[in-house]
């Protein structure tokens, strides 16, 4: 499996584009996360079934969130998407997240080339409320059983906003 924060930039983020690598898929309850130590995948716990991911989650190479992890992804896709695949994603929006304390910045993204959708989507209200409501409320909840209220979304943010938020991410890890 290659380094992917050394074989993969974080893609022309400025004009809309990243890179994107998938962690876990849709439907999943693993909860899979990148080692950047190690350049490999592990398996961190399962989850209980009412917690399975609501989208395809992932992470833009050579970015460093606030939490210490690099930035994450949701991609929105038709299908699942398998653990280790990346793909080049349009930026349409992101989630503004707290975890533990602190920001975690989900970054809404599509497939680039969506030729199902005509490449239709290209900002969350194109997702539309109800999509934006079950992510909400998965990550209000998703840590319920074991840290009840180590969670809270604060809201949603457009594409313009989350390029700042991966820009700063990418400044982050240089400076690592």
């Amino acid at each position: 499996m290659p380094d992917f924060n050394k074989v993969l930039t974080p893609g022309d983020y400025a004009s809309g584009i990243v890179n994107t690598v998938v962690e876990i898929s849709e439907g999943s309850m693993l909860k899979i996360e990148w080692d950047r130590q190690r350049a490999a995948f592990t398996l961190d716990r399962v989850e209980p079934s009412i917690y399975a991911k609501p989208c395809n989650y992932g992470f833009i190479p050579q970015t460093l969130d606030e939490d210490g992890d690099e930035l994450d992804t949701l991609i929105v896709c038709a299908e699942p998407l398998p653990t280790g695949i990346w793909l080049e994603a349009k930026v349409v929006g992101v989630l503004n997240f707290i975890d533990d304390g602190d920001a975690d910045y989900k970054i809404v993204v599509v497939p680039a080339d969506d030729r199902d959708s005509g490449d239709s989507i290209n900002s969350l209200d194109d997702l539309g409320s109800r999509w934006q409501a079950k992510i909400k409320e998965h990550f209000t909840h998703y840590k319920d059983l074991k840290k009840p209220g180590s969670t809270e979304v604060l809201g949603w943010g457009d594409a313009e906003a989350a390029k700042k938020i991966i820009a700063e991410s990418i400044e982050r890890f240089k400076k690592q």
